[in-house]
């Protein structure tokens, strides 16, 4: 039977919501938008017109996908971060929400320099790192990332904001120690690896069986990476510079630890929008 895009984007929507799909809303519309090849203004324009029964079918897949547990950022190939339209693959993390408070924090973190250069450590995606360079027009971006896949998704999205001119992409290995010829940064930003490798398992099946390994696994307690970005990169922060991490529930204090036991003074902890420690950050002090 014919529907029309706004019945079936209700029916998509009492769907999820039935099936206790997060945010039900923005799946529907976005599913419904990529089956459709129409931007969300578009949609809201045709909502009254009849659906060609190609794009019916193409999006009935799509959420029979979705209701199995695969994200929609994934089925969709896109996601926004801080305002910003990002490619995204199973090579890359999905943006969240949390996030955008460390994207904040090293936002005001490079604004205090006037022609700063930023490291965006474990960029995946490179949404924070991308983040900076869209807030402070001054800045130079780096991002680095292992995965080759992922360095191109980062590459995709510096064309697709059109940041090519201040922002650049190199294969780094957080775990090994910088290279002089990177030079030395005012801000080092990290969203690394944090989950225990334990407790991989028993994450959501929409994390655990779609989202990339590489950029879970922190090995036995969650703080591998954190341990070695302290200990092998503060060199790579000129004097005050500030270091900044994404943790993972639970992890503060110990990131906290580890940042002042190598040398990180005015080490502050902030809370995301549910309350839970989630950014841990310091200055490098010289005399330490």
């Amino acid at each position: 039977m014919a529907t029309t895009y706004n019945n079936l984007y209700l029916d998509l929507r009492q769907r999820f919501r039935d099936a206790g799909v997060f945010d039900p809303t923005r799946a529907a519309r976005e599913l419904l938008c990529s089956a459709a090849g129409k931007t969300n203004e578009e949609f809201v324009r045709d909502s009254r017109l009849y659906v060609p029964p190609e794009v019916e079918r193409a999006a009935e897949e799509l959420a029979a996908r979705h209701l199995a547990g695969e994200p929609v950022a994934y089925l969709i190939g896109e996601w926004e971060f801080y305002g910003l339209p990002l490619d995204i693959s199973k090579a890359v993390l999905i943006p969240r929400p949390d996030t955008e408070v460390l994207a904040t924090r090293a936002i005001e973190a490079a604004q205090g320099y006037d022609e700063p250069r930023v490291l965006d450590l474990c960029a995946g995606s490179g949404c924070i790192g991308l983040a900076v360079a869209s807030r402070v027009p001054s800045a130079r971006v780096l991002l680095g990332e292992l995965d080759e896949e992922a360095i191109k998704v980062c590459r995709q999205n510096v064309r697709r904001n059109a940041l090519a001119a201040r922002v650049s992409v190199l294969r780094i290995d957080a775990r090994e120690k910088p290279s002089r010829q990177l030079g030395e940064f005012d801000v080092i930003v990290s969203n690394p690896p944090y989950i225990p490798t334990a407790d991989i398992e028993t994450l959501d099946a929409s994390v655990r069986d779609h989202e990339p390994r590489l950029a879970l696994d922190g090995g036995a307690d969650g703080l591998d990476f954190y341990r070695v970005i302290c200990e092998k990169w503060r060199d790579a922060l000129r004097a005050y510079g500030k270091l900044l991490f994404e943790v993972g529930v639970g992890q503060a204090d110990a990131v906290l630890r580890l940042m002042r036991a190598s040398g990180f003074g005015d080490v502050q902890v902030v809370q995301d929008w549910n309350g839970i420690p989630r950014v841990v950050y310091g200055t490098r002090w010289d005399e330490i």
